[in-house]
């Protein structure tokens, strides 16, 4: 039996899609005349600033192309569904936000992410242009702490995007924005839980098998085995479980603060999510942390899959700044 999409051709999705997104947000984005999977800021490449060129598969929408606008990335390069953008588009999305200062890749830990940036950084390279490389390790659940390099890059890029894209904003050298990247990454923190499948549009066929009474903390974006399979719980059990992880490993104290986001998987609703939120902040408050700023809604998806995830951010000064500065996407605004 296959699933149900509102789609043409699943062969044609995620060209259509960009379509719509073009359609919807002119003002915000255009696409290279070099390659139409490349997707540019018109208010973001200038001049003596570093370009933030982000991307990864399609699927996991607002991520990537939704954090694509002034403040936030120059570019996306964009991938087929849940498959990793070739480095034609990555190098045209380069070729397009370079104006001397240098470009900065940001994208997930995923090995063919990796693989095909690399080879537009080196192929970019021959052409003088200086790329640097930071990847997103969030996903605490993916590999254990003294294997971080390891991880996976899930719903925390929203955080090391919208800091990183700030500081490019502000003018600062690709030394600075690199090292913001990485402090950024290194300071956010995400689990997830699943409860149900997604589907491919070519396949309209369920990517794994879960039980109806069952749901799975870590799992990943693509269907990635998480740490533990079992019988779904309450809102506030799934909750107390992925603040535990997060906060042990955080390391947060009494009086330190920190930004909150609570993602959708795709079908999980805002009803839900707020249920969510409510025992977030009463577990933040209990352990005497104070929230900056909070999100709520679909940031990170994968397809239709129903599940959740949390990410927190843990601020300091600097981080602060840089979170309140202002930006304009597709998928929100800071003002």
């Amino acid at each position: 039996m296959q699933t149900k999409k509102i789609i043409n051709d699943g062969n044609n999705a995620v060209d259509e899609m960009l379509e719509g997104i073009l359609a919807a947000h002119p003002d915000i984005l255009h696409v290279s005349e070099e390659n139409g999977r490349a997707v540019i800021a018109r208010n973001g490449p200038r001049q003596g600033k570093v370009g933030i060129v982000i991307g990864g598969g399609s699927g996991h929408e607002p991520t990537f192309v939704g954090f694509v606008g002034k403040g936030l990335a120059d570019a996306c390069a964009v991938g087929n569904v849940f498959a990793s953008p070739p480095p034609d588009p990555i190098m045209a999305c380069t070729r397009a936000v370079d104006r001397g200062a240098g470009v900065l890749y940001l994208y997930g830990n995923y090995a063919g992410d990796v693989m095909n940036f690399d080879m537009a950084a080196e192929m970019m390279a021959l052409d003088d242009v200086e790329v640097r490389t930071v990847l997103t390790t969030d996903d605490i659940a993916s590999a254990p702490r003294s294997e971080r390099e390891k991880r996976r890059g899930v719903a925390g890029n929203f955080f090391v995007f919208k800091l990183t894209g700030a500081a490019a904003d502000r003018m600062a050298s690709i030394d600075e924005c690199e090292r913001i990247a990485r402090k950024t990454n290194d300071r956010t923190f995400t689990v997830g839980v699943a409860l149900s499948p997604c589907s491919l549009p070519q396949t309209r066929r369920w990517n794994f098998e879960m039980g109806e009474d069952e749901m799975e903390v870590g799992m990943g974006i693509h269907g990635e085995p998480g740490i533990l399979r079992e019988t779904l719980k309450s809102a506030d059990a799934i909750v107390d479980d992925i603040m535990d992880r997060i906060l042990a490993e955080m390391g947060a104290a009494a009086g330190d603060r920190v930004a909150v986001l609570v993602n959708s998987l795709g079908s999980t609703p805002l009803m839900e999510l707020y249920i969510m939120n409510r025992r977030v902040a009463q577990r933040l408050a209990g352990a005497g942390i104070g929230i900056h700023k909070t999100w709520v809604g679909t940031y990170c998806s994968s397809l239709e899959m129903a599940g959740a995830s949390i990410t927190l951010l843990h601020l300091d000064d600097e981080t602060t700044e840089l979170l309140d500065h202002p930006c304009d996407c597709a998928m929100f605004e800071v003002k």
